[in-house]
C-alpha cells in the first residue's frame, strides 16, 4: 500500500495531515493562494459525484464544495485490531488484509436472503468470509481482488465463518476509506449510503486549503487550535480520538464565536439606532408602592430593580430580558417599571398573550396601584366596541396611566399619549412583528419606550446567551421568604381512587384544586383525557357533591372570565382546565393540582402548572396521573416529582426535547447551530461570549479593526438572515 499505516491507523494522504503531494495542512494553505471561490462550485464537480449522487445530496442541504466540506461525521468508529487468518478468535473483532480465493452466493430458504460466501487467505491460513444481501460484489470478488474485511470470527451451522460488517476493495494505491483507523460516520438518508460520503469526502480533501478562517491568529495561537483547513480535514480523517475531539471543539467555538458576534453586533445596533427618555431617579410614588407590598422583597428582587434602574435611566432603550422560577416575584418588578414611567408623568403597558392571562394582571395591578392614585385600565378583544374605544381614546388623551392587555394593545387604533416603559409577559408566546408592534416609534421626536421582556419559564444559561444574547438579562434565582414546595407524586390507575379520596378531603377542608387535562375534545388517536369529558364524568362522579366548573380557550371571552372570576373568590371548588391557566394564575386557596395525561406536557409546562398552587400558607399537592408510559416516561416523570426546581428543570427540558431551531418557529429537535451543541458545549458558549465581548471592546477603542471586519462578515454570512428573526425591539 502506498498510503501509510502505523500502530493499525491509517493516513489517507500518506503522512499525518498532508494533502496532495505531501505538503503538510499548514504549509500548503500559507504557500497557495486561497481561492475561497472554489468552494461556491457545484458540489457535482467533485470526481465521483454523479447526476444521481448530486441530487441525493441536495437531500441533505449539500449543493456546493464548501458545505460537502463542512458535512462533519458525528462519530468515528475506532479501529479494530489488524489480524492474520491463522491468529483468529471467535467473537473478537478485527480486520483481516487478504486475498479472495473463489466465492459463491446461496440462497437461504428463509426470506429468499442472499448470502455471498468467499474463501479468502493471507500467508497464515485461509477462512470462509460471509456477506449477507450483497450479491452484487460476487463479479468483482471474481477477479480475485486483495481485500480489506472487518468483522468477527462466529460459529455457524458448526462450522467458523467471519462475518464481515465492512469491507474494502483495495485497488492498485491501497487507500482505504472504510475499513482501517478510525472510520467517521456521517448524517445521511435512506437513498444516500455513508460509504459513498465518505468516498466523495476523499475526494474533496484537497479543496479544504481554500476553506477561510475568521478566527484571529493570535486568539487560535492562545487557545492551541489548528487552523480551519486542518481542523476540518482531522474531523473527516483523524489519527486519533483526542484529534478528532479538538477539531471538533475549534470548529464548534468558531461557530459560536460568530454567534456571540451576531447578536452582540444586534444589540450594539439597536443601542446605536435608537433613542428614548432617561427617566430620573425614583421617587415617592415607587417609594410608596415598596412600603404597601405585604412582604420584604428578596436580595434577588432588590437586584433586578437595580439592573432595571440602570438602564432607565440611559438614553437608549432598555432592552432587557427577566426570568426566573414559578413564584419568584415578576409580578412585582413589572409593577415597579410599570410605576416608574408613571411617576414621570408618563405610561406603562403591559401586553399578554392570552385574555385569562390578561385579566389576572389587571385584576392584580389594579388591587395594588388603584390605591396609589394609579389609573389602570383593561383592553383586549372580547370587549365591546364601545368599552373599546373609551379605553383607546383615554390612553391618547392621557386619561390611562398603566394599560394591561392582550394583541388588542397593537392594533393601528391605539395610541399612547407617552408610552415609557412596556412590559411583555411571556413573550416567547408573541410572534416577533407583533412583539414590535408595541414598541413602534409614537412620537415624531423618534423616541422608543423602555422594554421589559418577561418569561415565567427559567431559560437555561445557553439559550440566554444565544436566543436572547442580544438582550440584557436578569435572573430572578431567589424564592420568597415561606414559600414551601408542592410535593409532587406520580399515580398510577391501583391509587387514583386514593388520590381522589385525598382530593376530596382537602375540598371538604375549604381547600381549592386543579385539574389540568390535555386536550378539550376526546380524542381516540391521543388515548388522552378531554376537558369536557373529565368534567362531566368528575360532575356526576368523584367529585359529584363540589361545585366544579370547565375553563379552556375555546369558550366564550366572557365564559371564561366568569370562570376564573368566580374561582378566584372561592365561588368554585374544582377547576377543570386545559393549560391555558399555565401562567399568571394566582389564587392562593388553591392546594391540589391534578395533571391528566401527564406525560403529554413537558418539564417546563409540568412545573408551569404545579406553580399554580403551592401560593398559601397551606401545604400543596401535584399528583401526575399516569397512562401505562414507558420506562424513559415515568424516569422524566419521576425527575419532575423529585425537584421543585425550575432552572434544572428547564436544563433537563433542553436536553429531552434537543435544542430546536434557536430563530425559526420550531423549537424541538435538530437545531440550527451545525457543529456546536448547546447541552454539549455550554463552558465553550460562555468562553466565546467573553472573546466576543472583548473583540468588540477592541474593536470599539481603535484597534483590532481589521479582525473584526473579518469576524462580523463571517457572521453576517452564518447568522445574517436567521438575525432578521431574532429581532426582538
Amino acid at each position: 500500500m502506498s498510503a501509510t499505516a502505523s500502530g493499525g491507523l491509517y493516513y489517507p494522504f500518506g503522512s499525518r495531515s498532508v494533502l496532495d503531494g505531501g505538503c503538510p495542512v499548514s504549509a500548503l494553505t500559507s504557500k497557495v493562494g486561497l481561492d475561497p471561490a472554489r468552494l461556491d462550485r457545484p458540489v457535482g464537480v467533485v470526481r465521483g459525484i454523479g447526476k444521481t449522487t448530486e441530487r441525493r445530496l441536495r437531500g441533505l442541504g449539500i449543493e456546493t464544495v464548501g458545505r460537502l466540506l463542512l458535512h462533519l461525521p458525528f462519530r468515528h468508529e475506532p479501529p479494530s485490531r489488524i489480524a492474520e487468518v491463522g491468529s483468529l478468535c471467535t467473537g473478537e473483532e478485527v480486520t483481516l488484509r487478504v486475498r479472495v480465493v473463489d466465492c459463491a452466493v446461496r440462497e437461504t430458504a428463509r426470506r429468499r436472503v442472499k448470502v455471498l460466501e468467499a474463501l479468502v487467505c493471507d500467508d497464515t491460513g485461509s477462512v470462509l468470509a460471509v456477506w449477507y444481501n450483497q450479491a452484487y460484489l460476487e463479479a468483482p470478488f471474481r477477479e480475485h481482488p486483495e481485500v480489506l474485511l472487518k468483522g468477527a470470527l462466529v460459529r455457524q451451522r458448526g462450522a467458523s465463518t467471519f462475518l464481515v460488517k465492512r469491507h474494502e476493495i483495495l485497488g492498485d494505491v491501497g487507500e482505504s476509506h472504510h475499513v482501517l483507523g478510525l472510520i467517521p460516520v456521517y448524517p445521511s438518508t435512506a437513498d444516500l449510503s455513508v460509504r459513498t460520503i465518505r468516498t466523495v469526502l476523499h475526494h474533496a480533501a484537497p479543496e479544504a486549503r481554500h476553506l477561510v478562517d475568521p478566527l484571529p491568529a493570535r486568539l487560535r495561537a492562545r487557545r492551541r487550535y489548528p487552523a480551519k483547513s486542518e481542523a476540518v480535514l482531522s474531523c473527516h480523517f483523524p489519527t486519533s480520538l483526542r484529534e478528532a475531539q479538538r477539531a471538533r471543539e475549534r470548529l464548534a467555538f468558531e461557530e459560536l464565536l460568530l454567534l456571540q458576534v451576531a447578536v452582540l453586533k444586534e444589540r450594539q445596533a439597536q443601542r446605536e439606532g435608537r433613542r428614548a427618555r432617561g427617566l430620573v431617579a425614583a421617587g415617592r410614588l415607587t417609594e410608596d408602592f415598596l412600603a404597601t407590598l405585604p412582604y420584604r422583597p428578596t436580595a434577588a428582587q432588590t437586584r433586578v430593580i437595580a439592573e432595571i434602574e440602570s438602564d432607565l435611566v440611559q438614553s437608549f432603550p432598555m432592552r432587557r430580558l427577566l426570568h426566573g422560577d414559578v413564584g419568584s416575584g415578576k409580578t412585582m418588578v413589572a409593577a415597579y417599571c410599570l410605576l416608574r414611567a408613571v411617576e414621570q408623568g408618563a405610561q406603562g403597558a403591559l401586553m399578554a398573550p392570552t385574555e385569562v392571562l390578561a385579566d389576572q394582571h389587571y385584576m392584580g395591578l389594579a388591587a395594588q396601584l388603584e390605591p396609589l392614585g394609579v389609573r389602570v385600565a383593561l383592553l383586549k378583544g372580547s370587549l365591546t366596541a364601545a368599552e373599546r374605544r373609551r379605553v383607546r381614546a383615554a390612553l391618547q388623551s392621557g386619561g390611562v396611566d398603566v394599560v394591561v392587555g392582550t394583541h388588542a394593545l397593537i392594533q393601528e387604533e391605539v395610541r399612547f399619549r407617552d408610552l415609557r416603559v412596556a412590559v411583555v409577559d411571556e413573550q416567547h408566546r408573541f410572534g416577533v412583528r407583533q412583539r414590535d408592534a408595541i414598541l413602534a416609534v409614537e412620537d415624531g421626536e423618534g423616541l422608543w419606550p423602555h422594554t421589559l421582556h418577561m418569561s415565567a419559564t427559567p431559560i437555561p444559561r445557553t439559550l440566554s446567551l444565544t436566543l436572547y444574547g442580544d438582550l440584557d438579562v436578569s435572573v430572578l434565582d431567589e424564592m420568597p421568604a415561606g414559600r414551601r414546595p408542592v410535593r409532587t407524586r406520580i399515580v398510577f390507575a391501583d391509587s387514583e381512587a386514593r388520590m381522589w379520596e385525598f382530593v376530596r378531603a382537602q375540598l371538604a377542608r375549604g381547600r381549592q384544586a386543579y385539574v389540568v387535562c390535555p386536550l378539550i375534545e376526546e380524542s381516540e388517536t391521543l388515548q388522552s383525557a378531554s376537558a369536557r369529558r373529565t368534567f362531566e364524568e368528575l360532575s356526576a362522579g368523584e367529585l359529584a357533591g363540589f361545585r366544579v366548573r370547565l375553563l379552556h380557550g375555546q369558550l366564550p371571552p366572557a365564559e371564561k372570565v366568569a370562570a376564573m372570576a368566580a374561582y378566584t373568590v372561592g365561588e368554585v371548588d374544582v377547576l377543570v382546565s386545559t393549560s391555558v391557566i399555565e401562567v399568571g394564575v394566582d389564587v392562593a386557596n388553591a392546594t391540589v393540582m391534578v395533571i391528566m395525561g401527564a406525560r403529554r406536557f413537558g418539564l417546563s409546562q409540568l412545573h408551569q402548572l404545579r406553580g399554580r398552587v403551592g401560593r398559601g400558607v397551606e401545604d400543596s399537592y401535584c399528583f401526575l396521573l399516569t397512562e401505562g408510559e414507558d420506562e424513559t416516561v415515568l424516569e422524566r416523570l419521576a425527575l419532575f416529582a423529585r425537584t421543585n426546581d425550575g432552572f434544572e428543570l428547564a436544563e433537563a427540558d433542553l436536553l429531552g426535547r434537543g435544542e430546536g431551531q434557536l430563530f425559526g418557529e420550531r423549537q424541538s429537535g435538530m437545531g440550527d447551530l451545525e457543529v456546536a451543541s448547546l447541552i454539549r458545549d455550554r463552558g465553550l458558549l460562555e468562553e466565546a461570549r467573553a472573546e466576543a465581548t472583548e473583540l468588540l471592546a477592541l474593536a470599539d477603542s481603535g484597534q483590532a479593526a481589521a479582525t473584526m471586519r473579518l469576524l462580523t462578515e463571517a457572521a453576517e454570512a452564518r447568522f445574517g438572515r436567521k438575525m432578521e428573526l431574532m429581532e426582538r425591539v
